[in-house]
C-alpha cells in the first residue's frame, strides 16, 4: 500500500475542488450558484449565452482562477483588439480589385523548401512556413543573416506584384525560436505548467516574440492550448496542464506576450500568435495523436475550449485547426475531422465565439478530411479554412481551389471573407507599412535570441520535487557527488521535441552554442573538481561520494512518434537502460538524488525506489544550470522548490486517463503536489508490479483488445525495422533518419498519411529482398489477434507494381514461417494513390505459430517493385470487416 505525504494536504484538496469542470462533473454549479434556470427568465425564454473577455489578475497578470464557471453554450470572446472602420474599408477596396487567382494565392501557404521567392512573386502567395527541422539552404546552422536574407527575398518580391499585398512567415516557435541555431530555448509547457505563474508566461512570450523578429518572420505558431486528457499522448508536453484554468490564464498571456499588448492591433515588438490546434487535441482516445476525441459539446465547452477563451480575449489573430475527429455516435456528434468541420470552424469559432481573423490549417491538415486530397478540398474551405498550409502541392491546389470557385463548389463570398480576414490580421500587425524584414526592430539582433537569465528562472520555478528522504536536498556547496545517466550532458535529451528538428533527434551539445547542460550547471556551482561524470555508473565507487545524482528520463519525440499506444506507462520498460543505472548506484553507500527529465508523468516506482530525493526537470531547454541551481544551495536557489504538479501522476502502469474529477481518482500524487525544502514526503515502498504485455490484455490465449502497433512513423518497441538480402539476410537496421540500402533494395521517408510517418521502399529487380519488422529479444504470444478475428493492417501507396511474385509473412522465429502471395493485390492498387490493405491473421494459419511470432510483418520480392508503408499494425477484429482480403485470393 503506498503513503503520499504533500506538503500540504489541505493545499491539495483545494486545489482538487478547483477542477470539477471535468469529466464527471461538468454540470457542476459554481459555489453559491443555484442549479436551474437563472433568476428573472421565462420558462420559455433561452438564457442568454454568456460572453467572456479579460481575466480577472493578479499582479498585472491573468489570475488562475480557483474555479471556473459551467458555461452553457460557447460563449462570445470580447478581444482585446477592436475592429477598425478605416482598415475594413481599405481592406474592401482592395478584395474588390484582386482576381481570383490572387485571391487563392493568398489562401496558399506553402514550405520554404518547395517554393522560391520568385514563384511567391509570381504567384501571389500570401504566407510562407518552414516546418520543424526547416531553414535557409538546408543548413542546421544558418545564422540570423541567412534567416533575414531569405525573408527579405520572399518580402521583395510580394510587395513588387500587382496587389503589392506583403507575404507573411510563419515559424513553429513553440518554446523559444527552436528552429534557429544559437537561440536559447525555454522549458516546454508542460514544465511552465507547473510554475503555475503566468506572468512567466507573458515575459516568454514576448522574448520568443523577440527572437521570431530577429530572424525575420512575422508569425508564431503558438501557442498549443491542449488540456491533456491521457498521458500517452505524444504531445503531452505541449500542454500547459490537464488543468483547464491554467491553460486559459497561460493562453491569455502569452499572447499577450507574443503579440505585445497593443487594442489596436499588434505592438511594434510582437509577432503574430496562433492559437492551436482547435479544438480537442488533447483529448483523443487513448491518447492517439490526431485521433478521435468523443468529448460532449458540454466537455468541449467547459474543458477543451477554455485556453481559446483566454487566447482570443488576448486578441490572438490566427487560430489553427486541429488534426483530431470529433465524434460520438452515441451522443449524435459526427462532426469527424475538425478541419472539415463547418460547425467547429465557422458556426463556433468565427459566429458564436466572434473571432474575426485568420483560420489555418496544420500541416497537409486538408488532405484528412473526407474525400478531399492534400490539394483539393472544398470541403475544408468552405467549412471555414482561411489560409490552407499546402507544404508541396502548392501549385496544384491553387489550380484545383480556382477551378472549384468557377464550378461553383466554392462560393467566392468564402473566398473574399478568407482574404478578408488575411488582410486584416496583415493589417493589424502593421506590415503594410513594414520595411523589409531585415530594416525592422530588432532584426539580426543576435542578443536577441538569448535569454538566458529568463529561461535559467522559468527552469527553477517549473521543477517539482516529488521526494526528499531525510531532507537530502539541497545540497551543501562543498559536496562531492557523482553523476551519472544518460541525460546529464545532453541538450538533446533536455530540449526534447521541436528543437532544432522537428522530433529534436539527430542533435549534439554542439548545436546548442549557447546552452548549458544539467552537468554542466553543477560544474558551475560546486566546482568542476567536485563533480565525477560517469554516464553508465561503470567502474566506480559510490561510497566516495556525498551523494549521487542521476539523470535520467525520456529522450526526444515530437507529434505521433511520442505516442505510447497499448504500451503502459512504465518508464522501466520504456527506458530499461535507466533502471540499470539506478541499480548500479542505489544503496551503494551514497544517497541518491534523481533528476526526472521527461515530456509527461510516467510510472516510475521502479526508480522512486531506488532513489532517496526525486526531481522532475520536465524538459528544461537549454538552460540546464536552472536544474543545478536547485540542486545545490546557492545564491540562486531562491526559495527553492516551488513547482506544483500540472498533470496527476500515475500510481500503476496503466493508470490513464488519470483526471481529477473522474471516478475513481487515485493517483500517486495529485495534481497540485510538490514539495519544498525541508519537507521529505515520503512514499514508502511503492508497488513495482506491471502488466507482462501492455495495457491492452494482449497475450497468451485470450482475445485482443488492443491494436498491436508495429510501425507508425517509427518503430514500435519491441519491434525494429530492417532490409535483407543476400547482401546481408541477417538484416540491416533502418536508421533514425529513415534510411538504408543494400545493392538490391533502398528505403528513405515517405509521406503516406502526414509528414514524414512512411517508408518508400524500392526493389531494383536486380535480386531478391525484403524489408520487415521484428523483436530482436525473440517471439511473442499473438494467440489473442488470433482468437480476435485480427488483420494485419497497413496503409501503402504503390510507386511502380511489382514485376515479380510478391508475398507478406509473418515469421515465428525463422525457419518459421507463414506468408500469402500479394502480387495481385499490389498490382491492382492504383498507383500513386493511398489504400489501406487488411490481411486476416488467419490468413497465416496454421503454418504461423501465434505463439512464438517475432516479425509481425514482411515484404519480399525478387522483381522490381517500389511502395511506401506506414501505420503498420495487427488489429482486432479487422479480419472481418467488408474490405479485408480473401484468404483464397491470397494464394
Amino acid at each position: 500500500m503506498r503513503r503520499v505525504i504533500t506538503r500540504s494536504p489541505r493545499r491539495v484538496l483545494a486545489a482538487l475542488a478547483g477542477l470539477a469542470l471535468l469529466p464527471g462533473a461538468v454540470a457542476a454549479a459554481t459555489p453559491g450558484e443555484p442549479h436551474g434556470k437563472p433568476p428573472g427568465k421565462s420558462p420559455g425564454t433561452p438564457p442568454a449565452r454568456p460572453v467572456v473577455g479579460t481575466p480577472d489578475m493578479d499582479h498585472g497578470c491573468a489570475r488562475i482562477d480557483k474555479r471556473l464557471p459551467t458555461l452553457p453554450d460557447w460563449p462570445a470572446v470580447r478581444s482585446e483588439i477592436k475592429r477598425n472602420p478605416a482598415d475594413e474599408k481599405r481592406i474592401a477596396r482592395i478584395v474588390a480589385g484582386m482576381t481570383l487567382a490572387e485571391k487563392v494565392g493568398q489562401m496558399t501557404q506553402p514550405e520554404i523548401a518547395a517554393i522560391t521567392p520568385e514563384e511567391v512573386g509570381r504567384y501571389g502567395i500570401g504566407s510562407v512556413l518552414n516546418g520543424g527541422g526547416s531553414w535557409p539552404g538546408r543548413d542546421k546552422h544558418a545564422s540570423p543573416q541567412d534567416w533575414l536574407a531569405l525573408a527579405d527575398a520572399y518580402w521583395q518580391a510580394s510587395v513588387s506584384t500587382r496587389t503589392k499585398i506583403p507575404v507573411i512567415w510563419g515559424i513553429d516557435a513553440v518554446h523559444g525560436n527552436n528552429n534557429v541555431y544559437g537561440a536559447t530555448l525555454f522549458p516546454h509547457n508542460i514544465g511552465l505548467g507547473a510554475a503555475h505563474d503566468p506572468c512567466l508566461l507573458r515575459d516568454i512570450g514576448a522574448a520568443t516574440a523577440a527572437q521570431v523578429r530577429a530572424t525575420g518572420q512575422d508569425w508564431a505558431f503558438a501557442p498549443t492550448l491542449a488540456v491533456v486528457r491521457d498521458d500517452r499522448w505524444g504531445r503531452t508536453y505541449e500542454g500547459f496542464s490537464e488543468d483547464p484554468r491554467i491553460t486559459r490564464a497561460y493562453g491569455y498571456e502569452v499572447v499577450r506576450g507574443l503579440q505585445g499588448g497593443d487594442s489596436r492591433g499588434l505592438g511594434r515588438r510582437g509577432v503574430i500568435a496562433t492559437a492551436k490546434h482547435f479544438i480537442g487535441d488533447g483529448g483523443t482516445l487513448k491518447g492517439q495523436d490526431q485521433g478521435v476525441n468523443p468529448s460532449s459539446e458540454a466537455e468541449m465547452i467547459n474543458i477543451h475550449g477554455q485556453g481559446y477563451y483566454g487566447a482570443l480575449a488576448a486578441g490572438a489573430q490566427t487560430v489553427m485547426a486541429s488534426f483530431n475527429s470529433w465524434t460520438n455516435e452515441d451522443l449524435g456528434i459526427t462532426e469527424g475531422k475538425a478541419h472539415g468541420s463547418r460547425k467547429l470552424l465557422t458556426e463556433v469559432l468565427k459566429q458564436k465565439m466572434g473571432f474575426d481573423g485568420v483560420v489555418v490549417s496544420d500541416w497537409n491538415g486538408i488532405g484528412q478530411v473526407a474525400g478531399c486530397t492534400n490539394a483539393s478540398c472544398a470541403r475544408a474551405i468552405n467549412a471555414g479554412i482561411d489560409v490552407v498550409m499546402v507544404p508541396n502541392d502548392w501549385k496544384a491546389f491553387i489550380s484545383t481551389t480556382v477551378a472549384q470557385v468557377e464550378a461553383g463548389e466554392i462560393p467566392m463570398s468564402r473566398i473574399d471573407d478568407a482574404v478578408t480576414r488575411i488582410l486584416r490580421v496583415k493589417l493589424r500587425a502593421g506590415l503594410f507599412e513594414a520595411p523589409k524584414p531585415s530594416a525592422r526592430p530588432g532584426a539580426g539582433a543576435q542578443k536577441a535570441l538569448q535569454a538566458r537569465a529568463l529561461a535559467r528562472k522559468a527552469v527553477r520555478e517549473s521543477q517539482v520535487l516529488l521526494k526528499n528522504n531525510r531532507k537530502i536536498l539541497p545540497l551543501s556547496p562543498r559536496s562531492k557527488v557523482l553523476v551519472v545517466g544518460k541525460s546529464a550532458d545532453s541538450m538533446a535529451n533536455q530540449t526534447g521535441g521541436w528543437s532544432l528538428t522537428w522530433q529534436g533527434t539527430g542533435n549534439a551539445n554542439a548545436d546548442f552554442p549557447n546552452g548549458t547542460t544539467i552537468l554542466g550547471g553543477l560544474r558551475e556551482v560546486l566546482g568542476a573538481g567536485n563533480v565525477t561524470f560517469s554516464e553508465t555508473a561503470d567502474g566506480v565507487d559510490p561510497k566516495a561520494y556525498d551523494a549521487v545524482i542521476a539523470v535520467i528520463g525520456e529522450t526526444p519525440y515530437a507529434e505521433g512518434v511520442g505516442d505510447l499506444g497499448r504500451r503502459s506507462l512504465e518508464a522501466a520498460k520504456l527506458y530499461p537502460g535507466d533502471l540499470a543505472v539506478l541499480d548500479k548506484v542505489s544503496g551503494k553507500g551514497a544517497p541518491v538524488v534523481t533528476v526526472y527529465v521527461t515530456g509527461r508523468p510516467l510510472h516510475v516506482n521502479k526508480e522512486l525506489n531506488r532513489s532517496d530525493a526525486f526531481v522532475v526537470a520536465w524538459l528544461p531547454g537549454t538552460e540546464g544550470g536552472g536544474v543545478a541551481d536547485l540542486l545545490v544551495r546557492s545564491r540562486e536557489s531562491g526559495p527553492g522548490y516551488t513547482g506544483e504538479l500540472s498533470y496527476s501522476w500515475p500510481g500503476s502502469a496503466c493508470q490513464t486517463p488519470l483526471n481529477p474529477g473522474q471516478e475513481g481518482y487515485d493517483p500517486l500524487f495529485p495534481a497540485g503536489y510538490g514539495l519544498r525544502y525541508g519537507q521529505t514526503g515520503s512514499v514508502g515502498t511503492l508497488d513495482e508490479t506491471s502488466p507482462e504485455f501492455g495495457c491492452g490484455g494482449t497475450g497468451g490465449g485470450g482475445t485482443a483488445t488492443e491494436d498491436l502497433e508495429i510501425y507508425n512513423r517509427q518503430d514500435v518497441a519491441p519491434y525494429k525495422s530492417l532490409i535483407g538480402s543476400a547482401e546481408n539476410w541477417s538484416g540491416t537496421e533502418i536508421g533514425a533518419d529513415g534510411e538504408a540500402a543494400h545493392a538490391e533494395i533502398a528505403v528513405v521517408p515517405a509521406d503516406v498519411d502526414v509528414q514524414g510517418d512512411g517508408l518508400k521502399v524500392t526493389w531494383n529487380g536486380t535480386g531478391a529482398a525484403q524489408i520487415y519488422m521484428q523483436d530482436p529479444a525473440g517471439g511473442g504470444d499473438l494467440r489473442g489477434y488470433l482468437n480476435a478475428d485480427a488483420a494485419l493492417v497497413f496503409d501503402t501507396i504503390v510507386h511502380q507494381p511489382p514485376a515479380a511474385r510478391t508475398v507478406v509473412s509473418a515469421h515465428c522465429v525463422y525457419p518459421c514461417l507463414a506468408e500469402v502471395v500479394a502480387t495481385s493485390l499490389f498490382q491492382r492498387l492504383p498507383v500513386g494513390a493511398k489504400a489501406t490493405v487488411k490481411i486476416p491473421v488467419s490468413c497465416f494459419a496454421p503454418n504461423l505459430d501465434f505463439e512464438n511470432v517475432n516479425t509481425p510483418f514482411l515484404v519480399y520480392t525478387d522483381g522490381a517493385f517500389s511502395a511506401s508503408f506506414a501505420n503498420i499494425r495487427w488489429v482486432p477484429g479487422a479480419g472481418k470487416d467488408a474490405d479485408a482480403r480473401d484468404c483464397a485470393d491470397l494464394t
